[in-house]
């Protein structure tokens, strides 16, 4: 073989021999780069998270252990002694209770209340998307909007709902009271039922229509097709509205927006039915400055929402119906 036989062999296998050396480096690139640019779209969240979740958690849990009261520099660690004051204060079981009974009433109404409402405006109605919104805006409306105007709407002495009862001659009601004041508390809950009311739209409109129609072909009624297909196949969507129920439930500060005197000093004379766990935190961080007390209040809330969303997804992990595992590997 010549040279020039064997330059010309070369030169052949040259480029081959680059580019089997060169894609993984290229490939490697192209994977660097992806990534890169998925932290950097990423990390405004990634930032507000660590700054306005993770860091404020910390700091609580750190509270937790002190008698810190927000104000005097001087403060005593005092380990697990807050947790164990909590364990044994009959205001905190009381609260707790309270909050559960309020969770377990006010859920299952709102989210049949919702569901309800979206079978309504799922039928071949004329001006449906008016009906739509007007029963999707209440929903819009910001929680401390809608506590002043229920609060006004139920006013003892001035309220709309104590002028309807006097047109049948029913003496006025303290609604704001016990043991009236429950009962306004949730229909704060049902006003905002346009919210789930979408969810469960959303829901009901991915239900294939063929399957409510062979079930009617087959001389199921309505509410045995309703029963049994349009229920389990929306059973995702309940699970998720039970789910942020329950988180929301517990959460509310409703109570406080319907106070009569909605200020720290006036928090402890709140109606005992209205008194729920978030409201003794409220009292306990800012009526009575123990700080390191309603952050041990906090973290144990924090841990039975955990243990409540666990229990619900485990009660519930035979009834739901998914359309793909979402267990299965991809």
């Amino acid at each position: 073989m010549t040279v020039d036989q064997i330059a010309t062999a070369a030169d052949r296998r040259g480029p081959a021999q680059t580019e089997g050396r060169t894609r993984p480096r290229r490939h490697t690139s192209i994977v660097a780069r992806r990534r890169r640019a998925f932290y950097m779209f990423a990390s405004p969240w990634i930032i507000g998270f660590a700054l306005l979740t993770v860091a404020p958690m910390a700091y609580a849990l750190w509270l937790s252990f002190t008698t810190f009261d927000g104000i005097s520099p001087k403060w005593h660690y005092v380990g697990f002694g807050n947790y164990r004051e909590l364990f044994s204060d009959a205001q905190t079981w009381n609260s707790l209770g309270r909050t559960g009974l309020f969770a377990i009433t006010s859920v299952p109404l709102s989210i049949a209340a919702g569901l309800g409402l979206a079978v309504l405006v799922n039928r071949p109605l004329k001006a449906r998307g008016l009906f739509r919104t007007l029963l999707y805006l209440p929903a819009v409306v910001p929680p401390v909007g809608a506590g002043i105007a229920f609060k006004q709407l139920f006013d003892q002495n001035s309220g709309a709902a104590n002028g309807a009862l006097n047109l049948f001659g029913i003496d006025a009601l303290g609604w704001l009271a016990d043991p009236y004041a429950r009962y306004v508390l949730i229909m704060t809950v049902l006003w905002t039922a346009g919210n789930i009311m979408i969810i469960s739209l959303a829901g009901l409109q991915d239900i294939p229509r063929e399957l409510i129609e062979a079930a009617r072909i087959d001389g199921a009624s309505a509410w045995r097709s309703f029963r049994s297909i349009t229920v389990p196949l929306l059973s995702p969507v309940l699970l998720f509205q039970t789910v942020t129920g329950v988180i929301a439930s517990v959460q509310t500060i409703m109570p406080l927006l319907l106070a009569p005197d909605p200020t720290p000093a006036g928090i402890t004379a709140l109606p005992q039915s209205n008194y729920l766990y978030m409201m003794h935190v409220f009292a306990e961080y800012f009526a009575f400055g123990r700080y390191g007390y309603a952050s041990a209040l906090l973290w144990v809330l924090f841990v039975l929402i955990l243990v409540a969303t666990g229990l619900i997804f485990k009660a519930t992990s035979g009834v739901v119906f998914y359309n793909v595992d979402p267990e299965a590997k991809k």
